[in-house]
């Protein structure tokens, strides 16, 4: 950039002509600004001035500072990974969908439903009684302390404000690899940089000595990792403990995707950080459509998020809340959270099995999804489709760690597991051929 793009001579107006340069497109996302001695020279002010213009542009997100990189325009933000379209005729192990079958049904009729419309009112709390009385219930048995409750529309929701909260553009944050390919996308139109942390069988790897004491924010799956399926074991939980203490200010959020459903014990849970926010989704047991999920954590951080909710859609639908209350009691009444869990466990078992039949090792866990390391992804994707099998490539899901595959198991069953084991062991033994 030279002084064409920017003017003036207090901090305000030469931050002032930088934006209506970025408007313009003279300046485009990537671009290097002037040091700012040179500019100072340039526009014959003194040096703090072009600084505190930077400190203005950093703070509205629109440029970052990065060492001997400079000060430069930020990137655009990543779009969303467009959703995986699956070949017609393929079984769908892809795009991660739950089984229908194992969610709940709902009972009362439209009459009981058309009632709880008509009792909402705007006076009527924006987290209604019945739902945090759910998962109040869900969260005392997995010894996680529930005083401060929040319902949001969905886990991006929640986790979206508490960056904002906490987070400032450039910041960086940590997260796991791989990971879900939502969350990177958010990081990235809120300006932040994701860090990746390997996960291994025993969950989350413990970062070198000050990877975290740089970042603002830790983002982890406790456990039922989407792709892997690990859980933090009590022992990785302790050894990560120990840098978390001395880190009081790094904001711990705990994606709890696979809630009641899970049968591995929530290890944070006995020691947590001093800035923590546990959220968790009714998608995975009571249907992806449902837009709520429920967060507690630290008191003044739930405090921070219920602000920034009132300033914007105000509450989630009382009448979701409403559906999900009563769903959430249902599954709890009737015994299905184990039942809807222990069939997934049962199908990935059954994986797990046939695949060590065909001498294929695959790391303990649980969850939706076997994560299946890999030499060439696009061979063992098109190998399987010619199997009929549609399975998802790891590298939507990648940010440094090693080609793999993820294989859902939400549209398998028990019986099929042989077969697919069969087809996966060829597909991973058949190596890629080069085409020129």
């Amino acid at each position: 950039m030279s002084s064409l793009y920017a003017r003036g001579q207090t901090a305000a107006e030469i931050a002032d002509s930088v934006l209506e340069a970025l408007r313009s497109g003279a300046l485009q996302p990537g671009d290097t600004l002037p040091a700012v001695r040179a500019l100072a020279q340039q526009l014959a002010v003194n040096p703090n001035t072009v600084a505190a213009a930077y400190a203005r542009l950093r703070d509205a997100g629109r440029v970052v500072t990065d060492g001997r990189r400079g000060t430069r325009v930020v990137e655009a933000p990543a779009r969303m990974p467009q959703a995986y379209a699956v070949p017609e005729g393929l079984r769908d192990l892809a795009s991660g969908n739950v089984d229908a079958a194992l969610l709940p049904q709902l009972r009362g009729g439209a009459a009981a439903w058309a009632a709880l419309a008509a009792s909402v009112r705007y006076e009527v709390p924006a987290d209604l009684p019945a739902l945090q009385a759910e998962a109040q219930h869900w969260l005392r048995a997995q010894r996680l302390p529930c005083e401060e409750i929040g319902v949001f529309s969905g886990t991006l929701d929640a986790v979206e404000r508490a960056l904002r909260a906490h987070a400032h553009p450039g910041d960086r944050v940590a997260v796991e690899d791989p990971c879900w390919p939502p969350l990177v996308a958010l990081l990235h139109s809120l300006r932040l940089k994701p860090v990746p942390l390997p996960v291994d069988a025993q969950g989350l790897c413990v970062p070198g000595a000050g990877v975290l004491r740089g970042c603002a924010a830790l983002v982890l799956t406790p456990r039922a990792h989407n792709p892997t399926g690990a859980a933090i074991s009590p022992a990785r939980w302790k050894a990560l403990g120990r840098q978390l203490r001395a880190l009081p200010h790094l904001l711990v959020v705990f994606d709890d995707h696979w809630g009641p459903l899970s049968a591995a014990p929530l290890a944070p849970a006995a020691s947590l950080p001093a800035l923590w926010l546990h959220v968790v989704s009714v998608s995975k047991f009571l249907g992806p459509d449902l837009r709520v999920a429920v967060a507690t954590g630290t008191p003044a951080l739930l405090q921070a998020l219920r602000a920034q909710q009132a300033l914007g859609p105000r509450w989630v639908s009382r009448i979701l809340q409403g559906l999900a209350a009563g769903l959430w009691r249902q599954m709890r009444e009737g015994r299905a959270f184990a039942q809807a869990g222990g069939a997934y466990a049962a199908r990935r078992q059954a994986l797990v099995r046939a695949l060590a039949a065909e001498h294929v090792a695959v790391a303990p866990g649980e969850g939706l999804h076997v994560w299946l390391p890999v030499a060439d992804e696009a061979a063992v994707v098109q190998s399987l489709a010619a199997r009929g099998w549609a399975v998802q490539a790891g590298s939507p899901l990648r940010l440094a760690s090693s080609p793999a595959v993820r294989v859902s198991l939400g549209a398998c069953a028990v019986t099929d597991m042989p077969r697919l084991a069969a087809d996966l062991a060829q597909a991973l033994r058949t190596p890629g051929r080069a085409v020129f």
